[in-house]
């Protein structure tokens, strides 16, 4: 218990939902303030900013379609990315088993013959593998040789970044491209579907909101959600409760690298319909993912939410690039402020705030000395 003026900060191990939301959206108010300051230096009106953010972005019926498109791949990927945090296996790869997803679905769409009605279904199912293996090796590397996995999965991220570069101006890069590093476009049957008048391709979106709610029930009413649950509270109560944290960490790091493969899957199959310079495949989706499942604080369903909020931020850049002639990565701003204040919010979330005025907050003894020692002679007489 600390005591600061006449605030009582009181240690309390458990976090109340009430109390989640509220840190977490004091740590989203303080990025915005922090962010006004740096519009202010710029020279842009701050105020004007955030009414381009939420007017223009949310008003307009052009833009506001556009928020879900960046929200697909973070929803896909901040799944997997939660899972991995509840089992404390801290994966930071989501980047590079994204990459990994679409280059096993360019592999599939542009250089085998899958008939028509099974291409999709390969597609996905490749990316899936592809980014769940592009995840096993860290896991291995941390179990068995007690290896960092922040900085083996991080390290993971450039090797496919420059996978895919290599490949797009080299043996995959399309015969009829003049000057450009990009595939042969995808045939017809590769291309998912969109909602009219968008390029939300639903049949992803409805398949992220879908693994959110198996996720769920995966971790509230399943013996392995229970086993997850248990390693990531305590990994010496696991080993005595007798789970085996080798299968859980692996099983984990496969589906959450694999749901990351899935995103780049809907990425080339659903917007792009080829395979391009990564900077372009993905905007940094596997990081900001990072961010979305650290805001959902653990629940899965929460994600579907933090995966919409960031897609507005995305699509607000976009805007803020053509209203406000900002630099296109003014999102990046956001993206690492809102982080930076989550995890220094981090210990609020254990801690209980009491009003305690001057004239309580004192602590006063219950008895003086002189009654101390009369109670004491008293209790020997009887």
């Amino acid at each position: 218990m600390r005591q600061l003026g006449p605030l009582r900060f009181e240690h309390d191990p458990e976090s109340s939902l009430t109390r989640t939301m509220f840190v977490s959206a004091l740590a989203i108010a303080a990025a915005f303030l922090v962010a006004g300051l740096i519009f202010w230096a710029y020279g842009v009106d701050p105020l004007r900013a955030y009414r381009v953010i939420l007017v223009d972005t949310l008003a307009d019926p052009r833009a506001l379609p556009e928020i879900f498109v960046p929200a697909i791949p973070l929803l896909l990927a901040g799944i997997g990315l939660l899972l991995a945090f509840r089992a404390q296996f801290y994966n930071i790869g989501a980047e590079g088993q994204l990459l990994a997803g679409t280059i096993a679905a360019t592999w599939i769409a542009v250089f085998t013959s899958t008939p028509g009605p099974l291409m999709l279904p390969m597609m996905f199912i490749t990316g899936f593998l592809a980014g769940a293996l592009w995840g096993l090796l860290p896991s291995l590397l941390k179990l068995r040789l007690n290896v960092n996995e922040v900085i083996t999965t991080l390290m993971m991220n450039y090797i496919a970044l420059y996978a895919v570069s290599w490949l797009v101006t080299g043996p995959w890069k399309g015969p009829s491209v003049r000057g450009f590093a990009y595939t042969d476009t995808f045939p017809d049957s590769a291309w998912l579907p969109y909602l009219p008048g968008t390029r939300i391709h639903w049949p992803t979106l409805l398949l992220g909101i879908a693994l959110a709610i198996l996720v769920a029930f995966l971790l509230n009413r399943t013996r392995f959600g229970f086993e997850i649950r248990v390693q990531g509270h305590s990994p010496e109560a696991a080993r005595y409760a007798g789970i085996n944290p080798l299968r859980t960490t692996l099983l984990v790091m496969l589906i959450s690298g694999g749901f990351a493969g899935l995103a780049g899957v809907g990425e080339v199959a659903g917007i792009h319909h080829k395979l391009l310079d990564p900077s372009q495949v993905s905007l940094g989706y596997g990081y900001v993912a990072i961010i979305a499942a650290w805001l959902a604080r653990g629940n899965p369903l929460a994600v579907i939410v933090t995966a919409v909020f960031f897609g507005l931020i995305y699509s607000s850049g976009d805007v803020m690039q053509v209203s406000l002639q900002m630099p296109a990565r003014v999102t990046d701003v956001f993206n690492g402020l809102i982080l930076f204040f989550l995890i220094g919010s981090e210990r609020l979330l254990h801690y209980r705030v009491r009003w305690m005025p001057a004239a309580t907050n004192q602590t006063v003894p219950a008895t003086l000395p002189e009654e101390q020692a009369a109670s004491g002679r008293e209790r020997w007489k009887s």
